[in-house]
């Protein structure tokens, strides 16, 4: 049976692949160190969970509105208000099930075939696949390792074409933890307006910065910015929520229609007990985020030291996020060519579980999460110390 062009063009995850390899060898009873899932290691905080529960209990098991219960898409818009300096109104906010599924909704709401989209390299691995699957074409831009992996709006500016219809920004970054600083983050807007293209701003990692920084939202500079911008988000990373499959997308209310009348004809409602959830989770105390957000920047710090204490590997301080993105290309050779020969080599030879960086448009590179505890990460990074020393050999 043949499967269509469209399946057979649209690449696995390899994050989601390396993570169940490493799962499955430690159900295997083989020790690996993982740095591979993009999920903290934390519980869901208390509040969220009793809130949930009391919902599910209270019989709260029904179809909701497709686009999210009105208690959730108020709860994001007073969020959005508090946070981030947005005003937005119900019917311009959708909640789907993930920051993901909003995403790829909004893809299939504006692209048509041939719509070119500028997308900052590294990158997330779904951006480009997400872009495809709606007939549109990614246009990759590399924000270099001397930058900080920080995009500019000249480089963006030097790839626009008449066929560049989305311009796609995540900031804190996954791969890179990379923030683009505001003052970037106005121009690039500027240059948004200037050629009227729609800006996709990823800001799932927004409540994990470092170093005293804070997050801008791209749509807060200016009401011109904010009628062309999508602000997307969701509450996996800040509320460690990765099962829960829930996120969300405010913006221009007829494209949020549409997106819904997508997500009418595919998933229906996200789970109704878990956005009860959310509306704790954005309502209420903030305390566990900060929490949170302190023991990564620790544990970045450490992790960030390590490697940049193994010779042949270089590692930028990262802004946010939960990630860091070595370059090991110090570390290639005929035994190891690329980064996806070393990741291999590393699990079988090291029980080290990473991302290489060929999936993220940088295969110099390998993507590591420091969501575990600092006590894996000595132990993770003793092993690769040990490996690059023995490549050396």
């Amino acid at each position: 049976m043949k499967i269509s062009e469209r399946a057979r063009n649209t690449a696995p995850s390899p994050t989601l692949g390396i993570t169940a390899r490493a799962k499955q060898m430690r159900a295997q009873g083989i020790d690996v160190v993982s740095f591979g899932a993009g999920e903290p290691d934390f519980d869901t905080p208390e509040p969220i969970k009793r809130a949930a529960i009391a919902a599910l209990e209270a019989g709260d098991t029904k179809y909701t509105a497709s686009s999210g219960t009105e208690p959730l898409r108020a709860a994001i818009c007073e969020k959005l208000r508090r946070d981030n300096g947005l005003s937005y109104q119900p019917n311009e906010v959708i909640v789907s099930a993930g920051a993901k599924h909003s995403l790829f909704n909004l893809m299939q709401a504006v692209l048509d075939p041939g719509d070119q989209v500028i997308i900052p390299a590294p990158y997330w691995v779904s951006y480009p696949e997400q872009v495809k699957l709606a007939g549109g074409a990614p246009v990759f831009v590399q924000a270099p390792e001397q930058d900080g992996f920080r995009v500019t709006a000249d480089a963006i500016r030097f790839a626009l074409t008449p066929e560049t219809k989305m311009l796609i920004l995540n900031s804190p970054s996954n791969p890179t933890g990379a923030a683009i600083p505001e003052e970037e983050l106005a121009r690039i807007a500027a240059l948004a307006v200037e050629r009227e293209l729609i800006v996709v701003s990823d800001e799932i990692y927004e409540k994990l910065t470092y170093d005293g920084k804070r997050h801008t939202s791209i749509a807060s500079l200016g009401d011109e910015i904010k009628a062309r911008t999508f602000t997307v988000n969701g509450f996996s990373k800040a509320y460690s929520m990765t099962g829960w499959r829930l996120g969300y997308a405010a913006g221009n209310k007829t494209i949020v229609a549409a997106m819904g009348r997508i997500q009418d004809q595919s998933t229906s409602n996200p789970t109704s007990f878990a956005q009860a959830g959310a509306v704790t989770a954005l309502n209420g105390p903030q305390d566990d985020v900060a929490e949170m957000a302190r023991a990564f920047e620790q544990r970045r710090n450490v992790i960030v030291d390590r490697l940049n204490a193994i010779p042949g590997v270089q590692c930028v301080k990262p802004d946010g996020a939960f990630y860091v993105f070595p370059n090991v290309s110090g570390l290639f050779s005929k035994r190891v060519p690329d980064s996806d020969a070393l990741t291999e080599q590393l699990l079988a030879e090291a029980k080290v579980a990473v991302v290489p960086g060929s999936g993220f448009g940088a295969p110099h590179y390998i993507r590591l999460s420091y969501a575990t505890s600092l006590e894996q990460i000595q132990e993770g990074m003793d092993r690769f110390q040990a490996f690059a020393r023995r490549l050396k050999e």
